[in-house]
């Protein structure tokens, strides 16, 4: 379901948006916020709560490992997109589930027309490192229907 107000998106988003992910946003188009779910380094498994404004889209990115690896993104609230490269973007709503293996060049984020949270789970790996790309240019994010 689109959601264009941010109030009632907070209250759609059951667990919360977060603060402000300012610590990534050089590879954010648009606002975006951070809730983590659990400490870092307390298990295997990181989670954290992702939200993007309207517009909000990260860069081309790539999680790399040696062996596992990879992310997984469970849709939580509002409507957003997920593209990996070469093939077409794919319509996230809540409830969606997207499993992203390790070494797959991809970007994820909101519709232009309404907020958008996912929960973020890091997948457990060898040798895992995150690399950024390229923005998603304004050009292609308009052309997405």
């Amino acid at each position: 379901m689109k959601i264009i107000n941010k109030l009632d998106f907070e209250q759609a988003d059951s667990f919360g948006i977060g603060k402000s992910n300012d610590d990534y946003a050089q590879y954010f188009k648009g606002k975006s916020y951070l809730k983590p779910l659990n400490k870092f380094g307390e298990c295997s498994v990181f989670l954290a709560n992702v939200t993007f404004e309207p517009g909000c889209r990260n860069n081309w990115h790539v999680h790399h490992a040696k062996k596992g690896g990879g992310q997984i993104l469970i849709c939580t609230a509002g409507e957003g997109w997920y593209q990996e490269w070469d093939k077409a973007p794919v319509s996230l709503t809540a409830g969606t589930v997207i499993t992203i293996p390790a070494g797959v060049k991809h970007w994820h984020g909101a519709k232009s027309d309404s907020w958008f949270s996912h929960i973020a789970v890091e997948v457990p790996g060898t040798e895992t490192s995150n690399e950024w790309c390229e923005p998603v240019s304004d050009e292609e994010y308009k052309k997405l229907k």
